[in-house]
């Protein structure tokens, strides 16, 4: 390997670092590689924000390792095939060469590569080959986006088994760890005052502290709310408009039928979120914009609705193949203004010029949105800012009200006391109570049919606040929030919406807050143990059995604490389940 190009590893590829580095690596990779590297660990995790640097900081070390002649070997463990090659051009440009292409069937690679890219799949599917790879020679193993080893209860067998015999392992990750209580592999768990076992990192580098380093952008986060109109399984229809209060059941109704591509609300959106990627483009030329989709019929349609918008051929990316592999870096290394994917550009793919985002489906988990927007953070130079539309929904709402939030895996959850599994809650016999008049009918577990949406220009979501006032698509109101420039400092942006909203309020004689509107994660939870109190209440009617006992059945099945401490994501959890319930389906 070059140890020259090793000692002057760049901070991020392909650009250098922004303003707030120190020397050659950025002040926080100095730092986590002075505490790795004094730390003598043999296992070391790392979590830090994405777009921050994670594989500059873990070729770094590998380098260092290398060097010092106590490792041999590299391994790098990726989520899927294109963070496999992306890995190897990484670290390449080092000196460092992984092979990309290894296979199982085979079980060796080259003596020209100095260790091999894989993926967490492919270890599992033969864990017996990585583990004879790793005891032949001394291996330093980075387990890139650590959370994957718990995707399955046997992958963390697989990777454990692989890659005991490792000399060195650095886990990294940059989004919340998982929901579930599955243990990841190489990660040390510690007790916390309330008797939980969470996940303990080596170092961590968060949002918040990433923002003011500037190594990543600001997010201007643009909500769009609207009338949705569907018809139910039964044939009846149901109006509701996107971005006021409803019921967590009819608030999913709304949002499905807002991304349907055959209304007015996606195409509204697109059109915003473009004329905001021209003014962007004003100061950084070569901006780029995403749109995630839920699924490929989505994905295409909504690139024929950009097509008709831009007069430009999207770039469209359904699956997880070489050919996707080739259309992302093509698409990276262009000027080309728009790219369409599902699910393949939500972690880890780096692609820094990408500005401007649409949060176009309907997955709502707190580590999908991070991995989502993680994909526009990147700072290339001081002053880009990142734009992503959103739905106005609160639990979407309630996750970019979130961002700067630092979560860890909990792995267990503290004993019951005696008794406690055959008694019901207080709280959940109270909101019971007050929600009996309110359970889910069967049409909304069903099928529906979009029948027509439209939208409007809800806020701006910028530092956790609101900013902005109701107002049409296409008006100078809505023009005012998309026409910010596209390269500010964070105070700038807060000046800006502040101006901008005074503007605004005076000309339509709408009082503005006296303060902006902090969004809060409690009105989501709330919404949601609603609607699992109204699907338990349903669910205990069709089976003639006692609302208790649903929910214990539901404690049993999913784990967690009581419906009273339970987190969104363990609630979400539950309702998932009971919907499957009602179809049969355990």
């Amino acid at each position: 390997m070059s140890q020259h190009a090793a000692s002057n590893l760049p901070p991020a590829f392909p650009e250098r670092a922004a303003w707030g580095t120190a020397g050659a690596l950025r002040a926080w990779q100095a730092e986590a590689l002075e505490k790795y590297l004094g730390s003598g660990a043999r296992d070391f995790l790392a979590v830090a924000t994405p777009g921050a640097g994670k594989t500059t900081f873990a070729l770094r070390v590998a380098a260092e390792l290398l060097t010092r002649g106590e490792i041999e070997a590299v391994t790098v463990v990726a989520p899927t095939e294109h963070l496999k090659t992306q890995w190897a051009d990484a670290a390449a440009r080092v000196g460092i060469h992984l092979d990309p292409k290894f296979s199982n069937a085979v079980g060796s690679t080259s003596s020209d590569y100095d260790g091999v890219a894989v993926t967490y799949a492919q270890v599992a599917s033969r864990a017996s080959v990585h583990e004879a790879r790793t005891r032949s020679r001394r291996t330093f193993v980075i387990l890139d986006e650590i959370h994957h080893g718990g995707d399955n209860k046997s992958w963390g067998s697989a990777i454990r088994e692989a890659f005991e015999p490792a000399t060195r392992r650095l886990a990294l990750t940059g989004t919340p760890f998982r929901s579930d209580t599955n243990p990841i592999p190489f990660v040390t768990y510690e007790y916390g005052d309330d008797g939980i076992l969470r996940s303990s990192a080596d170092y961590t580098y968060g949002y918040a502290q990433a923002l003011a380093d500037h190594v990543v952008r600001p997010v201007l986060f643009m909500a769009y709310g609207g009338g949705m109109r569907w018809r139910t399984r039964a044939g009846d229809e149901v109006a509701a408009r996107l971005g006021e209060p409803m019921t967590k059941d009819l608030a999913a109704q709304a949002w499905r039928t807002a991304l349907d591509p055959k209304g007015e609300w996606v195409p509204s959106v697109l059109s915003a979120a473009d004329k905001r990627l021209t003014e962007v483009r004003r100061h950084v030329e070569d901006a780029g914009g995403l749109v995630i989709a839920s699924n490929q019929t989505q994905a295409r349609a909504y690139a024929r609705i950009l097509e008709s918008i831009t007069g430009e051929k999207p770039t469209v990316v359904l699956s997880d193949d070489p050919g996707s592999s080739a259309r992302i870096e093509t698409f990276a290394a262009s000027s080309s203004r728009w790219m369409v994917a599902v699910r393949m550009v939500s972690e880890g793919v780096d692609v820094p010029r990408l500005c401007v985002g649409v949060y176009a489906t309907s997955t709502s988990t707190p580590l999908y949105f991070a991995q989502a927007v993680g994909r526009f953070v990147r700072a290339r130079k001081r002053g880009e800012t990142a734009s992503v539309f959103l739905p106005s929904v609160p639990v979407i709402l309630a996750h970019a009200g979130t961002m700067e939030v630092e979560r860890d895996h909990a792995l267990d959850r503290p004993e019951p006391e005696a008794g406690e599994e055959q008694i019901w809650s207080e709280e959940e016999g109270l909101l019971e109570e007050a929600n009996r008049d309110e359970g889910a009918s069967d049409d909304l577990l069903g099928s529906f049919e979009a029948l027509e949406s439209d939208a409007h220009f809800d806020h701006v979501l910028y530092d956790s606040k609101q900013w902005g006032l109701h107002a049409d698509v296409g008006s100078d109101d809505e023009q005012d929030y998309l026409g910010l420039p596209g390269l500010l400092e964070p105070d700038q942006v807060h000046a800006l919406l502040s101006e901008r909203q005074s503007k605004q309020s005076a000309k339509t004689g709408r009082k503005r807050p006296a303060e902006p509107q902090t969004v809060s994660a409690h009105r989501a939870l709330a919404s949601q143990r609603k609607e699992l109190n109204s699907l338990v209440s349903a669910y205990a009617t069709k089976k003639s059995v006692a609302h208790a006992n649903v929910h214990m059945d539901l404690r049993r099945a999913c784990g967690g604490p009581e419906l009273a401490t339970a987190t969104s994501e363990q609630v979400t959890e539950r309702i998932e389940t009971i919907r499957r319930w009602f179809v049969g389906r355990r």
